[in-house]
């Protein structure tokens, strides 16, 4: 009997635009995912996979520049930086909206329940609302109501869902780990990854909210970014360690910011590139 293969799509902001790129080189070399689980971005892009709306991600995240990025962020400073009801409005107008059951393949994705840190499985109803749930990064998006709880970003407690596809079936799972080369990189010489590339999202948005940072120091935004990169790599490798791939791919990416959703361009191939390095091992994995 074929085994069923589960594909792990990981936590990681903007450089989850790699996952596309590992989509796309699995299906060049005739793999295709019989389950799809994601956390955060992952949950995003997963869900446009599943739901036949990944070209059209990859076509929107093309042409995306900085003020697009920057139009999709309805700013406040209660609950999140970014309260997100402009962003889930543009992908219900441009992306097809159905019930997680109603999908061609079993899918889920990962949030966090504020009350109490449990970690939540999202299978059932609105995709569009599990993902919104599942991308609400602490202090960038503000938590969203669901069931009677708060629910903020999965990387807390699942950046790299594994045991969510066991779960689900899968006898194989492909993992894609986005933040194996952050730590150690995302602060060189005490200037956060994104601050070396460029003017910077969280200098631009300070920018436009009339606010300076100190040259000495990263800027707020910066700090916040590079804290939340390093506990959900820390929570990845725990998680990973003990609930391991099959296969764990992992894109270079220490690069990009965590903000950095115009840069599509430079994360997709990465994807493709950490899948060419782990063809061998997913062939074997495959094989057994």
């Amino acid at each position: 009997m074929k085994p069923k293969i589960g594909l792990a799509l990981g936590s990681g902001s903007a450089r989850g635009w790699a996952h596309i790129g590992v989509i796309r080189a699995l299906e060049d070399a005739g793999i295709r995912p019989d389950i799809v689980c994601g956390c955060s971005i992952g949950a995003l892009v997963g869900a446009a996979y599943v739901g036949g709306d990944l070209d059209r991600l990859e076509k929107w995240i093309s042409g995306l520049a900085w003020k697009d990025v920057l139009g999709l962020m309805d700013v406040r400073f209660s609950g999140g930086l970014i309260k997100g009801d402009k962003l889930i409005s543009f992908l219900e107008q441009h992306f097809v909206d159905r019930n997680i059951a109603q999908l061609p393949l079993p899918f889920g994705c990962v949030a966090t329940d504020l009350a109490n840190g449990r970690e939540v499985w999202l299978r059932e109803g609105s995709v569009v609302a599990a993902v919104r749930a599942s991308i609400a990064v602490p202090g960038l998006l503000a938590p969203v109501k669901r069931d009677g709880r708060l629910l903020v970003d999965g990387g807390l407690v699942n950046p790299v869902p594994v045991s969510l596809c066991r779960a689900l079936g899968a006898d194989i799972v492909i993992a894609v780990d986005l933040g194996s080369d952050i730590v150690g990189n995302s602060l060189k010489r005490g200037v956060p990854a994104e601050d070396r590339h460029g003017p910077s999202w969280s200098a631009r948005l300070l920018t436009s909210l009339g606010l300076k940072s100190n040259g000495d120091l990263p800027s707020m935004t910066s700090v916040l970014s590079t804290s939340v990169n390093i506990m959900q790599t820390r929570i990845a490798r725990s998680r990973l360690a003990g609930e391991p791939a099959d296969v764990l791919v992992a894109p270079r990416l220490a690069h990009l910011g965590l903000m950095d959703y115009h840069r599509a361009a430079e994360a997709m191939p990465e994807g493709v590139a950490a899948v060419k390095r782990m063809l061998p091992a997913i062939e074997y994995a495959l094989a057994e």
